[in-house]
């Protein structure tokens, strides 16, 4: 078995198979290290609502066999109110996608090693130039990437992530038949994929329905544990007992039943990034904060880590006298800032300000969205400031107080902690 490559990536989800498949396609030797057997892949790692967009698979030559449901609407939800914006999206059957992605690669040559548990990275020099899996199991690499998501085993070894405790978004996800999907008194669900916000359902997070066809549905909830969360939540409560609180109190649910064997758990962070690479080494995926803060759509943003991940890579390898340093792949964070995460601090503020708002605030927040233009939400969630601030109200004084000291009482314990 071959020990040396172009490229070792650890990791076959999203982030990591497409760059397999662009690196691949520009003829770079490349194996793909992934945890999971291959008999029944992806199992564990079966985490997605897979809701996403026509440009995303536009962009990756994506076939629509993988989708279970196209959809025309985007819906949000508050407690008393909703707001409907038409937008095309699918929603993915995410094994089949994932299965997708790892069969292309490896037609066009990557390799793939499944039942391999990435460990450590291998140093010389200072430098990393391969790693260990499966304990004392080696290969090699000119450029190795860690697509792993939060476990992130050689991100963190190497000092390029920084992962909050506070920061970390848990989510539970089932699918459902005999969902009442176009109730009355409720917004109309069909070919839609709606997000709540109510801190009764999903303290400090939000909850969603994306039909699948019929009357079936993907159905979950994610929080995060921050200020609204130990505000709103009940101590006696778990992830499961708050998804079960919800299909007991809503309406729809009433005449629901899960379809065995579609459970789904997953957790990401929801934070700004440190440091994206160093030498000979690039994090994508969930490895970096990659999710959008306001959609929760996570699948386009690692498939363009991985990308331009792949363009980077590219930029040192095909010349012999570029190495990979820190300094050449620096190119990758000029990638991400631009194409995966434009105006990352600006969104990732607005949407922890979002979290922090009271359920009579999201009530409101759907009545100034149905008076205002289509484009304003969309500007906000790229990180338009005056989009953003469109969205305000006077009666925010108070929660933008909350917010500031939160953020205070954050970078405060980030000095201390650094101070230790």
């Amino acid at each position: 078995m071959n020990d040396r490559y172009d490229v070792v990536i650890a990791g076959a989800g999203p982030a990591g198979a497409q760059c397999a498949r662009d690196l691949v396609a520009r003829g770079y030797d490349v194996v793909v290290l992934e945890t999971e057997a291959e008999a029944g892949f992806p199992r564990q790692s079966n985490k997605s609502t897979a809701g996403t967009f026509p440009s995303m698979m536009a962009a990756f030559g994506i076939p629509d066999d993988v989708v279970m449901q196209f959809t025309d609407s985007v819906v949000l939800e508050s407690p008393m109110e909703h707001y409907v914006r038409e937008q095309s999206g699918a929603v993915l059957e995410f094994a089949d996608f994932k299965r997708f992605l790892v069969n292309d690669g490896r037609d066009d040559g990557a390799e793939y090693r499944f039942d391999a548990r990435v460990t450590a990275p291998i140093m010389e020099g200072g430098e990393i130039v391969g790693v260990t899996y499966n304990g004392d199991e080696e290969v090699y690499g000119d450029i190795v990437i860690d697509a792993t998501g939060p476990s992130a085993p050689l991100a963190k070894k190497l000092g390029v992530v920084d992962l909050k405790r506070e920061n970390h978004a848990i989510g539970i996800e089932y699918e459902f038949e005999g969902i009442d999907i176009d109730r009355p008194g409720f917004a109309d669900l069909r070919d839609a994929m709606m997000l709540r916000l109510d801190h009764e359902i999903a303290p400090g997070g939000y909850s969603w329905i994306f039909h699948t066809g019929e009357d079936t549905a993907k159905v979950g909830l994610c929080y995060i544990q921050n200020g609204s969360h130990d505000q709103y939540s009940r101590d006696d409560f778990t992830i499961d007992d708050y998804l079960s609180h919800w299909l007991e109190t809503d309406p729809r649910f009433q005449d629901a039943e899960r379809i065995e064997g579609k459970q789904h758990r997953g957790s990401a962070h929801i934070q700004a990034p440190g440091a994206l690479h160093t030498d000979r080494f690039m994090a994508i995926g969930d490895t970096v904060p990659s999710l959008d803060p306001l959609w929760g759509e996570g699948i386009n943003k690692c498939m363009q880590s991985g990308r331009a991940a792949a363009a980077t890579a590219d930029s040192c390898l095909k010349y012999d006298s570029v190495e990979p340093t820190a300094e050449n792949l620096e190119v990758y964070e000029t990638l991400w800032h631009r194409d995966v995460a434009p105006n990352a601090k600006s969104r990732l503020l607005m949407t922890q300000l979002l979290y922090l708002a009271p359920n009579d605030r999201y009530d409101r927040l759907m009545q100034d969205l149905q008076r205002l233009d289509d484009d304003t939400l969309a500007k906000a969630n790229k990180g338009d400031p005056l989009a953003i601030t469109r969205l305000l109200e006077l009666e925010d004084a108070p929660l933008l107080a909350r917010f500031a000291k939160q953020q205070l009482d954050l970078d405060l314990g980030s000095l201390l902690s650094i101070g230790r």
